[in-house]
């Protein structure tokens, strides 16, 4: 059994590397894996956290945000040794605090669940504009600024939680 804070880790690793990529990019799967099933191949520095990213292949013509890749994550029958499931895809995010100014917004979407105690968590990281970039300085594309809370997208934390549910049985061929 894993807690909050090892998926909290685990998606902030997420973040890390999907930033990392750049922006434009395509969805990103991870699957969450005990990290002591994997001490061995491991630098001694990733050893520390409880749980370990493993990016997962998708169909390069998924794209973010479609009704296809929703379908193609709750397809997905996940083995007992994933603890988790993190997807991370670029969206248009409407700020409702920005009133009416406020239009569409690219943004990252950073969904994760854990197998057992219906542990999730939602993160949102806008994408800078134009103008926020040359008042921040030269540096601010390296800046992360997160938002989160609970009840954001529900449909997609749905979707990775019953890929976990359908985790087929000892001796079953995938």
């Amino acid at each position: 059994m894993f807690e909050q804070q090892a998926l909290n880790k685990a998606m902030m690793e997420a973040v890390e590397f999907v930033h990392a990529e750049g922006w434009d990019a395509g969805p990103t799967l991870f699957a969450l894996v005990p990290t002591g099933l994997l001490i061995d191949q491991l630098d001694p520095d990733d050893a520390e956290a409880p749980l370990t990213l493993m990016v997962q292949d998708l169909p390069s013509t998924i794209l973010p945000g479609s009704e296809e890749l929703g379908e193609y994550v709750a397809r997905l029958a996940w083995p007992r040794e994933v603890e988790g499931v993190v997807l991370a895809q670029e969206i248009s995010f409407v700020d409702s605090s920005a009133g009416a100014d406020g239009g569409p917004r690219p943004a990252r979407l950073f969904s994760g669940v854990l197998r057992d105690d219906d542990l999730e968590l939602t993160l949102l990281q806008l994408r800078p504009t134009e103008q926020e970039l040359q008042e921040r300085g030269p540096f601010a594309q390296d800046d992360v600024d997160l938002r989160g809370g609970p009840g954001v997208a529900p449909n997609v934390i749905a979707a990775l939680r019953y890929g976990l549910e359908q985790a087929p049985d000892e001796g079953d061929v995938e």
